[in-house]
């Protein structure tokens, strides 16, 4: 067993893990940077109040927790760009404005890619600590995905797709 037993947390990260902190680093401190725009252009009070909850218990959570991780273990941690200013959504042009059910849709496909890119990172660990880690991230994007979900379609913002009805079933 030599290195692998005891504190997870004194194994050395192997590469891939490495690789997956650091690039799920660079994704979050972007999406951080992108909500925070998409929080200037929402209209929509509940859509703004959603925007504020996923930076303030999802992505800044995650950031520190990533950034110390990769500290403690000596890596160069990837650059962020600079936060965005609050602006008032009226003084933002109609036709440059990002419209709230777009941006719902946004938010939406992040969360989809981040729960795939979770599960991949939790299967490649061989620290436990750090699958748990992502094993966490992805329970808060699954729940997070729900609520807007549920926004989408309280606002009728959500298009579905063409749904398939039996018609023998519905005939009998």
């Amino acid at each position: 067993m030599g290195m692998f037993t005891g504190n997870p947390k004194q194994e050395p990260l192997h590469y891939g893990e490495v690789f997956g902190l650091w690039s799920s680093l660079t994704v979050a401190k972007g999406s951080m940077v992108a909500y925070q725009v998409y929080y200037n252009h929402a209209g929509d009070v509940d859509l703004r109040k959603f925007i504020e909850d996923v930076i303030r218990n999802v992505l800044k959570p995650s950031i520190e927790e990533i950034e110390t991780i990769l500290k403690k273990n000596q890596v160069v941690l990837p650059p962020a760009p600079p936060e965005r200013s609050e602006a008032d959504t009226e003084r933002i042009p109609v036709g440059a404005r990002i419209n709230d059910p777009e941006i719902a849709a946004a938010i939406s496909k992040d969360f989809a890619q981040g729960l795939i890119a979770d599960s991949s990172m939790i299967g490649q660990c061989i620290r436990e600590d750090i699958a748990l880690m992502y094993g966490q991230f992805h329970m808060k994007k699954a729940q997070m995905a729900a609520k807007l979900l549920q926004i989408n379609k309280e606002k009728g913002w959500l298009i579905p797709p063409p749904l398939h009805v039996d018609r023998e079933k519905d005939s009998k």
